[in-house]
């Protein structure tokens, strides 16, 4: 399974990466695996390890965007947008879109259709007095957390602007088919393909700001941590939301982002600044940034000890190496059992999408596999951050019961098995989904 970053002769691959760690890594995944890792990771870990101690979240200033106005009453969810049934499925703190809800809608995932993941509620942060705070070992002069670097709103705005087009996509996408379709019980939210989105982010290179900040070539990793209130599991409080990059990365292709769509972030997307790692799993990408470690040690948080790996009887113990890239995905803009009319011809849509670049080729079978018949692309020049949209002409004789199966391969010709491999957590469910429609 590719994970990686392609053929980069760098550390962006989190497998190649983990490598080259502290050998007390072995260690440190037994604790994970077992009593679990707290919001410090102190006690147990080495003391080199041991990262600064969190600082409390700082208390939302008042919130006094255009976004107040028609976002001021909050769900039960915590989601400040609307989430109107037809467009979405409400999953506790998370909204899935509906594909249907994409039919003829352009390369672009509207902000009123697009996904929302939170570990909490979502906070209103203020502009005008947010931060954002680097600090760290990987700095010149090691400034602690106690006496950090701040950059403002404005002055992100100061350097230069980058825009891309790049899709965004939960790691659990599709786990909930490891039940439906597998007959495999998985933890975590069920969702079914929903959980991705395609904008166009605006904002500053990543890169830009650390070398403003001072990165030392000595730095390994930095650590994006979010302004949203701690996550608490079972009763353990973890802290604020964090998960370290490789420098790698966070050198190469990451944006700081301060608008979405050609707007700024909304509440539910990270305002007023987030993190987008392109092709990378969706936790990468911190939404309401607060602060970054810069460090020259290896950096841990249970985002990348006790989530987002795989885990189960074929992996190791303490899991695989940290996920880095999504795996290639096809979903149909058809409602879930969608009812269609028999003997009359009908244009199936839907969309592929692949962290390792662009789609390809898609297939589409209506007989369980059995055939496969090319789909014509929409896009002649698809972004490979992006996804490929494509139409597949059908015209069933019979009425009953039928299950469409689309098959994406991408440019390195990975393609959409059959089954997906069973991890506990469910993640990167990339198998082919089996969607059921019936014609009357």
């Amino acid at each position: 399974m590719r994970t990686g970053d392609g053929n980069d002769p760098d550390l962006t691959d989190e497998a190649t990466y983990e490598r080259v760690r502290d050998p007390s890594r072995r260690g440190l995944l037994r604790l994970s695996a077992g009593a679990g890792l707290t919001a410090g990771l102190g006690g147990a870990l080495p003391a080199a390890l041991r990262p600064a101690a969190a600082a409390a979240a700082p208390v939302a200033a008042p919130f006094t965007t255009p976004f107040t106005a028609p976002f001021a009453t909050a769900a039960a969810t915590g989601i400040v947008k609307p989430l109107p049934p037809e467009l979405f499925i409400e999953h506790g703190t998370n909204a899935e879109t509906r594909w249907e809800a994409m039919r003829g809608i352009g390369d672009l995932t509207p902000v009123d259709r697009f996904f929302v993941r939170n570990h909490v509620s979502t906070p209103l942060i203020d502009a005008r007095t947010w931060r954002l705070k680097l600090w760290g070992t990987g700095l010149a002069g090691s400034p602690g957390e106690d006496r950090p670097l701040e950059f403002t709103y404005d002055d992100l705005l100061g350097f230069p602007s980058e825009t891309i087009t790049s899709f965004i996509e939960c790691t659990g996408n599709g786990r909930g088919f490891y039940t439906s379709q597998q007959g495999q019980q998985v933890t975590g939210t069920p969702w079914k393909l929903g959980a991705v989105g395609v904008a166009r982010w605006r904002g500053v290179r990543l890169s830009a700001v650390l070398r403003r900040a001072g990165i030392t070539r000595a730095a390994v990793d930095i650590m994006p941590r979010g302004l949203d209130a701690d996550y608490v599991d079972k009763g353990e409080n973890l802290g604020r939301v964090r998960r370290p990059l490789p420098v790698a990365k966070a050198m190469k292709d990451v944006l700081l982002a301060y608008e979405m769509n050609g707007a700024p972030l909304p509440p539910d997307h990270g305002h007023p600044v987030r993190l987008v790692v392109p092709s990378w799993v969706g936790i990468a990408s911190i939404k309401w940034l607060g602060d970054i470690q810069v460090s020259d040690e290896p950096l841990y948080s249970p985002w990348n000890t006790r989530y987002y790996r795989l885990f189960g009887p074929t992996y190791p113990e303490g899991g695989t190496a940290p996920l880095t890239r999504m795996n290639v995905k096809s979903a149909f803009e058809l409602p879930w059992d969608a009812t269609l009319q028999a003997a009359r011809r009908h244009v199936l849509h839907g969309r592929s999408w692949s962290g390792n670049g662009r789609v390809r080729r898609v297939d589409v079978s209506d007989d369980g596999g059995r055939t496969w018949r090319p789909a014509r692309a929409r896009d002649r020049h698809p972004n490979p951050r992006g996804w490929v949209r494509w139409e597949y002409p059908w015209h069933p004789r019979r009425p009953g019961r039928y299950e469409l199966l689309a098959r994406a391969t991408d440019e390195t010709g990975a393609a959409q098995p059959a089954t997906a491999p069973f991890n506990t957590l469910g993640y990167l469910f990339g198998a082919v989904v089996r969607h059921p429609v019936t014609l009357i």
